[in-house]
């Protein structure tokens, strides 16, 4: 797929979850995924804005970060938060942050969910995952379809919730702690690819 850029495009990284409830993220081999996605979502931020040809912004800039009202009881703020920030700015494209769990600990690999396969977002994830798999090593799970997440539903861009991997399997773990940096290359060289820059 190739694009001519034309003016900077804007990507909104959103580093999935606070760093307390609510909306606090999973936990699985001594790991929080709030902390990954914080760390990631840095990492590919410094990349984009290297290029020159894109403008990114976070929606968590520092560790301490927390979106919604803290005495709230659900994460629905949270999520609001997020979208509104993405719409208002307004981004071109939505990536959101995240890492995996499942009840059994030998599922590994890296997943993407997109509201709709008609959007822009499906293959601007199936990119992503590509590039993921190229960098990390790890299994491409596919591009999945959800009309039931928050930040999929109420962006007004294309938007992709990216699973980067799975907390509860050890190496999957060991990767998203010890080599973040490989995460955020991964997702950037999918967006590259998907934009015809590499």
């Amino acid at each position: 797929m190739f694009y001519e850029v034309i003016g900077l495009i804007r990507i909104f990284i959103d580093q999935g979850h606070n760093p307390t409830n609510p909306n606090s993220g999973a936990e699985a081999n001594g790991l929080r995924e709030q902390d990954i996605n914080y760390v990631v979502g840095k990492e590919l931020e410094a990349l984009l804005k290297a290029n020159g040809n894109f403008a990114v912004q976070v929606s968590r800039p520092t560790p301490e970060t927390h979106l919604g009202s803290k005495d709230a009881t659900s994460s629905r703020a949270s999520l609001q938060a997020r979208v509104q920030a993405a719409n208002q700015w307004p981004a071109d494209y939505f990536i959101s942050l995240h890492c995996n769990t499942n009840p059994n600990p030998n599922i590994s690999g890296s997943e993407a969910y997109v509201y709709s396969r008609s959007s822009e977002a499906y293959p601007l994830a199936e990119h992503i995952l590509i590039g993921l798999a190229q960098v990390t090593g790890l299994p491409n799970r596919g591009v999945k379809i959800s009309t039931s997440l928050y930040v999929l539903r109420r962006t007004t861009m294309p938007a992709v919730l990216v699973e980067m991997g799975f907390l509860t399997n050890v190496e999957d773990a060991a990767l998203l702690e010890s080599r973040p940096d490989l995460f955020a290359q991964g997702i950037y060289q999918g967006i590259l690819s998907y934009f015809g820059m590499s």
